[in-house]
C-alpha cells in the first residue's frame, strides 16, 4: 500500500512540474512503456537507441490507435517501428529509403494514374530520362578521355579467357573490371555487363566468377565491374567515400563509359547489350536502363521495389525519385519497356512482394506495347538476398532465351547447368593494377576531394 502512495506522489509531483517551459516532456523510455502497458503490445530496443531521448508534449501525442499513437511519438525523433506481427514491435532509426509495403504500393498506383496508353506512358518517359541526367550532375556529359584502355594478359580457361580491364572515364579516375569471353566464337558476340552489388569480396567473389565465367561460355562477353570506392576502385577512393551521394554519379557516369567502349568494338553485336546486376548493382542495373537506350535486356537481381528506394548513396545519393515530379524504381525500371526484362525476387527481402503488386504493374506498362511476355518474374519465396544458384539459373535461362546463346555448352548429359568447369581464380588474378597498386598510372585522381574538383562547386557531400 505504501508503494503505490508512493508512487501517486511521485507521479503527481511529476505532473505538476509539467509546463510549457520545459515541453511537457518526459524520457522516450517512459512514453514506450506507456504505450505497451495502454495498448498491450511488446516494442522491443535496446538502450542506446533511446538513451537521452526526450518526447516534447508526450502525454497529448496519444490516440486511440496505437500505430497512430507511435507515429506521434517517433516521427519528431526521427525514429519509427517496425511491425514484427501482431502486438510486436521492434524499434528503428528513420528510413528515407524504405517504406511500408501498402504506402509503396499506393504511391506507385499513383504514379500510374499519369499514363493510361503508350503514348502517355511514352511522354512522361521523355519528361523523367532528361531529368535523371541532371540529377545526376552528367547534363552535359563530362568530356571523355582520350587514353586508350588499360588491359592486362589474357588468361585461358576451359571455354572462355578472362582478361582485367580498366577504362578512363574523368582525367585520373578509372572504373575497373575484368572481361570473360567466349573462345572460338563466329560472327558478331553479344555483351552483359555485370555491375557487383554490395556483397563481400566484390567481384572476386566465387559466385560472381561462375555467373560470368558461364555467361562466356554459352557464347556471350561477360564484363564484371567495380562500383565506385568499392573493389579495386579504392586504391583511389577510401570505403567511406562510397557512402557520399557522388558514388552514384560517377559509377553511372562508369556504365555509360563502359558503353561506349564496348559499342565500338568491331566483334560487338551491339543489337545483344544486356545488363544484370544484383542487389545494389541491380538498382544501378534499373537507372542505367531507363537512362541508356544501348541496354537492350536487363536482370535486376534481388532489387527493384516500390517500397525500397536503395539505402546507399550509391542507389538513392542523387535526387533522382523526384524527377517528373517524383518517381520509384518500380517507375524507373518500366522504362526499360518494351526491351526484354526479368525480375529476380526471393522471400527475405524488399522483393518479398513483387510478384502481388510491381510485377503486375510491370506487366501492364509492357502490355502499352502489345509485349507483355517481354517482362518476367522469377520469385523465390524461400530462398535470401544473395545471387545464389537459383539466381543464376534464372539469368541463364533469360539470356539464352533473348539472346540465343548457347545452352548446350554449359549444360550436362541431364539438360542441369553445370559451373563445375570455370575456374575460380584468386583474387590478385583479378587486378588491373597489380597486387599493390604499384601499376596504377601516376595522373591518378586520390581522395575525395580532388574528385569533387572534377564536378560542379558544392556538388554534394
Amino acid at each position: 500500500m505504501l508503494f503505490f502512495v508512493y508512487l501517486s506522489l511521485i507521479t503527481n509531483l511529476s505532473a505538476q512540474t509539467q509546463n510549457t517551459d520545459n515541453l511537457y516532456k518526459k524520457p522516450l523510455t517512459d512514453v514506450l512503456k506507456e504505450i505497451q502497458t495502454r495498448f498491450k503490445v511488446q516494442i522491443k530496443y535496446s538502450e542506446p537507441q533511446v538513451k537521452d531521448k526526450w518526447v516534447n508534449c508526450a502525454d497529448w501525442r496519444f490516440r486511440t490507435d496505437v500505430d497512430e499513437t507511435l507515429a506521434n511519438v517517433l516521427t519528431p525523433l526521427d525514429m519509427k517501428v517496425n511491425k514484427e506481427k501482431p502486438g510486436v514491435y521492434k524499434l528503428k532509426e528513420y528510413e528515407y529509403y524504405r517504406w511500408e509495403v501498402q504506402d509503396g504500393w499506393a504511391y506507385l498506383d499513383t504514379l500510374a494514374t499519369k499514363y493510361h496508353d503508350k503514348a502517355s506512358w511514352e511522354k512522361r518517359k521523355a519528361e523523367i530520362k532528361p531529368e535523371l541526367y541532371q540529377a545526376l550532375m552528367l547534363s552535359p556529359l563530362p568530356a571523355k578521355p582520350n587514353s586508350k584502355p588499360i588491359i592486362t594478359a589474357k588468361r585461358v580457361f576451359d571455354g572462355y579467357s578472362v582478361e582485367n580491364i580498366a577504362l578512363e572515364i574523368l582525367p585520373g579516375v578509372w572504373i575497373n573490371g575484368s572481361l570473360y569471353k567466349p573462345l572460338n566464337v563466329k560472327g558478331k558476340i553479344p555483351v552483359v555487363l555485370s555491375p557487383d552489388g554490395h556483397w563481400e569480396k566484390q567481384r572476386y567473389r566465387p559466385d560472381c566468377q561462375l555467373r560470368c565465367a558461364t555467361i562466356a561460355r554459352m557464347g556471350a562477353m561477360a564484363f564484371s565491374y567495380d562500383l565506385f570506392a568499392w573493389g579495386e576502385s579504392m586504391l583511389q577512393f577510401k570505403y567511406e567515400d562510397h557512402r557520399r551521394s557522388l558514388a552514384q554519379t560517377v559509377q553511372t557516369l562508369g556504365g555509360i563509359r563502359i558503353l561506349d567502349y564496348f559499342s565500338s568494338l568491331k566483334e560487338t553485336d551491339t543489337s545483344r547489350i544486356g545488363i544484370s546486376g544484383g542487389s545494389g548493382a541491380g538498382s544501378h542495373s534499373i537507372l542505367m536502363t531507363a537512362m541508356d537506350d544501348r541496354i537492350k535486356l536487363s536482370a535486376p537481381v534481388v532489387a527493384m521495389s516500390s517500397y525500397f528506394y536503395g539505402g546507399c548513396p550509391c542507389e538513392s545519393g542523387m535526387p533522382i525519385h523526384q524527377c517528373g515530379g517524383g518517381t520509384d524504381n518500380v517507375e524507373l525500371a518500366a522504362m526499360a519497356a518494351p526491351r526484354p526484362q526479368l525480375l529476380v525476387s526471393d522471400g527475405s527481402d524488399w522483393t518479398a512482394h513483387t510478384p502481388e503488386h510491381d510485377f503486375t504493374y510491370l506487366q501492364k506498362m509492357y502490355g502499352y506495347y502489345g509485349v507483355q511476355n517481354k517482362v518476367e518474374n522469377v520469385h523465390l519465396p524461400e530462398e535470401k538476398h544473395d545471387f545464389g544458384i537459383n539466381k543464376r539459373i534464372a539469368l541463364y535461362d533469360f539470356l539464352i532465351k533473348n539472346f540465343k546463346l548457347n545452352s548446350a555448352a554449359v549444360k550436362d548429359k541431364y539438360g542441369k547447368y553445370d559451373e563445375s568447369k570455370v575456374t575460380i581464380e584468386k583474387e590478385n588474378a583479378l587486378y588491373v593494377f597489380g597486387d599493390k597498386g604499384e601499376k596504377l598510372p601516376k595522373n591518378a585522381v586520390m581522395g575525395f576531394e580532388n574528385l569533387e574538383k572534377l564536378f560542379p562547386i558544392n556538388a554534394t557531400k
